[in-house]
């Protein structure tokens, strides 16, 4: 009872202290509300809006309907180019990201059953955003020659219903809408946790060594362990606030995001992540001797967790060998059980062997910071 005496006691001191930095204080609260707003409101990750200009030399019916299907929210038309030419400085200038050239002929070539060929230009300097305008415009043309074909072949609505055609039909789970919001902001949030979890408990840590005042703990009748447990109890209860009141007013409140499980157990989740994740950061204060070092060394730290997380990269597009380094990643966990209780709903089946991993990484994490701080300021 003492020893969680003392624990009660140091956790309301670092809490204390938190709030008496303004600037870690107006940080955290940042991070929580307007980053993950920002983050859900203006990241796409579809194709939205890509300039395009048309060079169209022939200037006819089927022409102008071609390029009347490059329709917004995909596409937004910029004018007819009076010259090819003026494209490479319009690509080199970002004025442009597609470019469509039709030639002349283009409608002759289709009345006379003639192959038609246009030719779309991409700025691929985006790689991932001109593999999208390719494929959209891709699919655009193909649905265009085969309305003419139909058209050609004087075959109806009517007729083509009765011919042997393959349909697909599409049923969304989990994201009927495919809203983007819904990945970006919780991907954001989670981010968010992380990066916290790291840099509050490290701040805690320098924030001590800077001021003089570990020395006096370590000569009070307090243990190494009771130092490192007050820190990670105190900034968990600060980033458990700061998610419930993300979740509530940002991804529930502003984009509706459902949570299909229960928030307690998201809260729980998020618990036991902080857990895994403050051992990390008290490591980095172990080694850190200012608050310049602590933000340096977070950003080291997270960029490898975050990238072996499966965030933005799904697992199975990564090599064999880097996939097998995720385990190492606490975020990796975290994504799974977290996705899986707001859009999924999972039971305790699925949560649980992945809540196993995150505790034992945690607790090996946490041991190894104890190891170093205990060698570090006791002789």
């Amino acid at each position: 009872m003492k020893a969680l005496r003392r624990i009660y006691v140091l956790s309301v001191k670092e809490i204390i202290q938190l709030l008496r930095d303004r600037v870690l204080l107006i940080a955290t609260i940042y991070l929580f509300t307007v980053d993950v707003f920002l983050a859900a409101s203006g990241v796409k990750l579809t194709l939205h809006r890509v300039p395009l200009a048309v060079f169209d030399q022939d200037r006819s019916p089927a022409s102008r309907e071609l390029v009347s299907r490059f329709l917004p929210p995909y596409f937004v038309f910029k004018g007819y180019l009076k010259e090819p030419q003026e494209v490479f400085a319009a690509f080199d200038a970002g004025r442009l990201l597609a470019f469509l050239d039709v030639p002349d002929g283009f409608e002759e070539d289709l009345k006379t059953n003639r192959q038609a060929r246009v030719q779309l230009l991409v700025d691929t300097s985006n790689a991932i955003m001109g593999y999208l305008v390719a494929s959209y415009g891709a699919v655009i043309v193909a649905d265009y020659s085969r309305d003419q074909l139909f058209e050609r072949l004087g075959l109806t609505k009517e007729m083509l219903e009765r011919l042997p055609l393959i349909s697909l039909k599409e049923r969304v789970f989990f994201n009927p809408n495919q809203e983007e919001s819904w990945f970006t902001a919780v991907s954001e949030l989670l981010t968010v946790i992380t990066m916290l979890t790291m840099l509050l408990p490290a701040a805690a840590l320098v924030r001590e060594k800077e001021r003089g005042t570990i020395e006096q703990l370590l000569v009070s009748p307090v243990s190494p362990v009771e130092v490192l447990l007050s820190k990670i109890l105190a900034m968990s209860l600060v980033i458990l606030v700061g998610t419930t009141i993300s979740v509530g007013f940002i991804l529930e409140g502003v984009f509706h995001i459902p949570v299909r499980g229960h928030l307690s157990v998201f809260l729980l989740i998020t618990a036991f992540y902080v857990f895994t994740a403050c051992g990390y950061g008290l490591f980095i204060g172990t080694l850190a001797r200012n608050l310049a070092q602590v933000g340096l060394m977070t950003i080291i730290a997270i960029a490898p967790i975050v990238f072996l997380s499966g965030t933005w990269t799904p697992p199975e597009a990564m090599p064999v060998w880097l996939r097998s380094l995720m385990i190492f990643s606490p975020l990796y966990y975290y994504i799974q059980t977290s996705y899986g209780v707001f859009l999924k709903g999972v039971g305790w089946d699925f949560l649980l062997p992945r809540m196993a991993g995150m505790l034992l990484l945690g607790t090996g994490v946490l041991l190894v910071s104890s190891y170093f701080f205990r060698r570090r300021f006791l002789p």
